[in-house]
């Protein structure tokens, strides 16, 4: 029986959801380590050295977010009302229309790890481990505690950089991922089920993982036992080196079932450095469409048709996008990437890999097949905005203006619930879009917006997208409603 691989891939952030991707953390920490000892070629390996290194760098991360009063809109249903409930929707809406009704959402907890990089409290996890959170506890392995605050989210990579206030912390020494050999042991340490400091062993199952679940990924796929709780926790070599950040399973079950998977350290290292110094990864792109050539021919010949490539390896170009980096290389539809820096790629996962350690500016040389004939081009990366300039979320003091929430009398005048009262425009970015002084924001990018700290998530989202734009609606002190589009890139 067929099923969807959304069906068994999962995420594994504490009991209430399955969790862990093995995430590499820190290249700029560095630890000088007793050396591992050395395996003897056919004799068990012994893992205990490694297992001493990782559990004092590998902390229990508990989520917290707290129960809050939404308004959402609910339909009116004349039948609902009568019988109170309308289980099997005989009536549908007949006359309803949609009213605005309050609900107060549930406390929600979770648990997850993390891996500490460097000894003044950095810590890597997983951006599904904390996202949302409104309180984050970490606990080390010594039963210390500490409160922690995020200084960066990455959902491309499914990654997180936290920090707590401390010194002297246990950490990791960050290996190269790239080393790491199919058929090598490793283990996976974490918090699964709230089992405090667990480690598992297994192999290294295979490099360069693609799933489809985050935007940028290469899995180190490994049958080292991963549960819910393992999220952000550690991958380890026999060496006691942090090689990956675990984050996925493999289940039909929502339990450990033979595979899990995680984010090799070399995406890890640039994912972090960039959150640390800019507050967002700084992301360079070739702007392309593809996937692996084997799977566009694959699919070809399921169609019927027969398909020569000039090879079987690589990443197939299905678009090139306007203005981007790979137009500029030469790149045209139906060309295959074989090689970037002179280093043979032979899936999408591996080139996503290794644009991931670039930033945009930097310079690569792409070889590609073109009519069957090898090309090599030199080209400058650029970012997703088209640009090689640092991107840096915006605050909302880009907007130019002075906000407060609406009192209980505009509520009720004006027949909302929520909204933020522009009370000055100032110059900037609310000014050249037209936005006056008395207007009332609603929404943002259809994101409800109710106090100020919701719209400037909005605004440091909209900021770093490719399409800098904040797409406001609103209404005026007369009740007429109104739609602006307020451009952040300038």
């Amino acid at each position: 029986m067929k099923k969807k691989m959304k069906n068994v891939i999962q995420y594994l952030c504490g009991a209430a959801c399955v969790v862990a991707l093995a995430f590499s953390t820190g290249a700029f920490i560095k630890v000088n380590a007793a050396k591992a000892p050395a395996a003897i070629a056919g004799q068990p390996v012994d893992l205990t050295y490694a297992a001493e290194k990782a559990l004092p760098a590998v902390v229990h991360i508990k989520y917290v977010q707290n129960s809050k009063v939404k308004t959402v809109e609910v339909q009116d249903n004349p039948f609902g009302d009568f019988f109170g409930f309308d289980p099997f929707g005989m009536f549908g809406n007949p006359g309803g229309g949609t009213r605005k009704q309050q609900v107060q959402t549930p406390k929600k907890e979770a648990t997850g790890s993390g891996v500490i990089i460097s000894k003044d409290g950095y810590i890597v996890t997983n951006n599904h481990v904390v996202e949302g959170a409104d309180e984050l506890t970490v606990t080390l392995n010594d039963n210390s505690e500490y409160s922690a605050r995020i200084i960066g989210t990455d959902k491309t990579t499914d990654l997180a950089l936290i920090k707590v206030t401390a010194k002297d912390l246990p950490t990791l020494p960050i290996g190269d991922s790239d080393k790491l050999k199919v058929g090598e042991w490793v283990l996976a340490v974490g918090n699964p089920f709230n089992l405090n400091s667990t480690v598992t062993a297994g192999i290294v199952s295979a490099k360069a993982r693609s799933l489809g679940a985050n935007g940028v990924e290469s899995f180190i796929q490994t049958d080292a036992a991963i549960n819910a709780g393992n999220s952000g926790g550690a991958l380890v070599n026999t060496s006691g080196e942090l090689v990956g950040i675990n984050a996925m399973l493999y289940s039909q079950t929502g339990s450990y079932s033979g595979y899990g998977f995680a984010i090799p350290t070399t995406i890890m290292n640039k994912v972090v450095d960039d959150l640390k110094k800019y507050g967002t990864v700084q992301r360079a792109v070739l702007d392309i469409q593809g996937s692996d050539a084997h799977r566009y021919i694959d699919a070809q010949k399921a169609k019927g048709e027969s398909v020569d490539l000039g090879t079987n390896e690589g990443i197939y170009v299905a678009k090139v996008n306007e203005g981007g980096a790979g137009e500029a290389a030469g790149l045209q539809e139906g060309d295959v990437i074989t090689q970037i820096d002179n280093k043979k790629v032979t899936k999408m996962a591996e080139l996503q890999e290794y644009l991931n350690s670039k930033r945009p500016g930097d310079k690569v040389s792409i070889t590609y097949l073109h009519k069957k004939k090898s090309v090599t081009k030199s080209v400058t990366l650029k970012n997703a905005q088209g640009s090689t300039e640092v991107v840096k979320p915006a605050d909302i003091d880009v907007l130019g203006g002075n906000f407060r929430e609406i009192t209980a009398t505009q509520k009720e005048e004006l027949n909302i619930n929520y909204g933020l009262e522009v009370i000055k425009v100032n110059n900037g970015a609310l000014k050249t879009a037209g936005v006056p002084k008395g207007f009332i924001i609603q929404k943002a990018n259809d994101e409800p917006i109710k106090t100020l700290d919701q719209l400037q998530k909005v605004v440091k989202a909209a900021s770093t997208s490719k399409e800098p734009v904040l797409f406001i609606q609103g209404i005026f002190p007369t009740g007429k409603k109104a739609y602006f589009a307020v451009n952040l890139g300038e």
